[in-house]
């Protein structure tokens, strides 16, 4: 095993630092540490916490950090932020609001920027989540970037999705038009104090019954929890639906089924990378150029299906 390897498996955190910058990255030393930590993984819980923009996601998520640690769980966070046009980076940084979990050694928080992926997920984020289940963390929570219909991509990677919606913003339509309520294995009703939360919860059952919506997994009916984060309130119910929710896949087939649903798309995206790097090596062996190219289909001299067939060809 590598050195980088070891270190990440004895939970050093510089490594770990150190291999989720070589993914995010795309560098090939990224990949053979990853290949090595492979065995090590599939022991991490994995949460993933999503929602519209404005729900409370970032204060939710560090008070599951907060009841976690109580319990004596080691806590993972990765915080899928939007990409600045400009570096690349993720915007926000390390959460401000979950600063006050910085300087304890059982938890690890790192930002990842979308760079431009669809589902509100960056490409690195499964394997950054390898990472933190090598580390030996107990629970990996995934907080998405909250951009609203795309958000559906987290269930793939998520033991457990968890909706965060509040009273008096119109969830429950942006529920129906983003297809939350089918990748929904429970809701948070954040912000519980607020006017029209009743009746909020009343239009989420209504809405599950009315699309015979029953989770992911047949057999497990969905929860609605009410919680109010910025004062800690709901907390330990909520985490408890998840820990539930969990320990139903773990006694039956759902585990499994949920592992093999992400090791699919995980094949099919490094399969799709691979394909795309060899088909644009051979484009340039050929003398073609992307921007070249680019440059040709934008002034209509040929068109993106015939480059593609020839670059299939070659």
């Amino acid at each position: 095993m590598s050195t980088l390897a070891e270190r990440v498996v004895a939970g050093d955190v510089r490594g770990a630092a150190r291999l989720m910058r070589l993914i995010d990255d795309a560098l090939p030393e990224a990949e053979v540490a990853l290949r090595e930590l492979w065995p090590r993984t599939g022991r991490a819980q994995i949460v993933g916490i999503t929602g519209n923009p404005g729900a409370g996601k970032s204060t939710l998520v560090d008070r599951l950090i907060a009841h976690l640690r109580a319990q004596g769980k080691t806590v993972g966070v990765l915080a899928v932020d939007p990409t600045s046009p400009f570096t690349g980076g993720a915007i926000l940084g390390d959460r401000i609001r979950m600063q006050d979990h910085a300087l304890d050694t059982g938890v690890f928080i790192r930002s990842l920027a979308t760079r431009g992926q669809l589902g509100g997920l960056s490409r690195a984020t499964s394997d950054c989540a390898r990472v933190l289940d090598a580390m030996g963390k107990d629970v990996v929570l995934i907080e998405t970037v909250g951009v609203g219909q795309d958000e559906v991509e987290v269930c793939r990677l998520a033991h457990t999705t968890v909706v965060v919606v509040i009273p008096g913003m119109g969830d429950d339509i942006q529920a129906i038009k983003a297809g939350i309520l089918e990748v929904a294995d429970l809701f948070a009703v954040n912000k519980a104090d607020r006017e029209g939360v009743d009746r909020t919860i009343r239009d989420l059952r209504s809405m599950l019954e009315l699309n015979h919506v029953v989770g992911r997994d047949a057999a497990h009916e969905i929860a609605i929890v009410k919680c109010v984060a910025s004062r800690g309130e709901g907390i330990e119910e909520l985490w408890s639906a998840i820990d539930a929710h969990y320990q139903h896949l773990r006694n039956g087939p759902g585990l499994l089924q949920r592992e093999t649903q992400r090791a699919r798309s995980e094949l099919v995206e490094v399969l799709r990378e691979r394909l795309l790097k060899v088909a644009l090596e051979r484009l340039a062996k050929q003398g073609a150029q992307l921007d070249d190219l680019a440059l040709q289909i934008a002034k209509r001299q040929t068109d993106p299906y015939t480059v593609a067939d020839a670059a299939a060809r070659l």
